[in-house]
């Protein structure tokens, strides 16, 4: 099935026509938490738009929670698409979404936003063997995840994974200090024709 939601859009369905305006628009919303039957959906709606056209693809955040295989599955697509992504983050993004948001080329967030660095809890079951296996494998990934969060921000790699640890929160103007935005959203004078379309044309 094709992922383009703007084919046969019933006109009393309100989910689906905004589906509709945000595709049309290059929007591809990641809400909620980051399961791996929504990083799926995303990544799959982000390459369709990347096969689709050459202008940037903004992904709106407003996510919580995730597991690690969904998070890299998006860092993965992310840095595989020929499109440049920019990041919108409206309301709150906490745990692994902060990963997606830290590959993409721009990243912007609204004023009251939030910010949440942590990581998943695990559960293990199995013999000591396949515990220790599974706690080094979990280990890796989380060590990958922490440089990649390094990187993107500019911050020393033990600052990163202290913060990840102990479950930092930032509010808007800290995540910019932090080097996890790059712009923090304002609203513009009236009449302004600076204004950033958060709806639609």
């Amino acid at each position: 099935m094709s992922p383009d939601p703007t084919r046969d859009v019933p006109f009393d369905d309100p989910a689906a026509w905004l589906r509709a305006r945000q595709w049309e628009q290059r929007v591809v919303p990641l809400v909620g938490e980051l399961t791996d039957a929504v990083a799926t959906r995303v990544a799959t709606e982000l390459m369709a738009l990347d096969a689709s056209g050459d202008d940037a693809v903004v992904l709106q955040m407003d996510a919580t929670g995730g597991s690690l295989d969904a998070a890299f599955m998006l860092m993965d697509t992310v840095d595989l698409l020929g499109v440049p992504v920019h990041a919108r983050v409206v309301g709150r993004l906490a745990g692994v979404g902060t990963g997606v948001l830290a590959v993409t080329e721009h990243r912007t967030a609204s004023p009251h936003a939030r910010f949440l660095l942590s990581l998943p809890g695990v559960e293990m079951h199995g013999n000591v063997a396949s515990l220790r296996a599974a706690a080094d494998e979990h280990r890796r990934r989380a060590d990958a995840y922490t440089r990649r969060l390094a990187e993107a921000t500019g911050r020393a790699l033990e600052q990163v994974e202290a913060d990840v640890e102990r479950g930092r929160w930032l509010d808007a103007e800290e995540a910019l200090a932090y080097g996890l935005v790059d712009a923090i959203e304002t609203r513009p004078a009236p009449g302004s024709s600076d204004r950033p379309r958060l709806g639609f044309r």
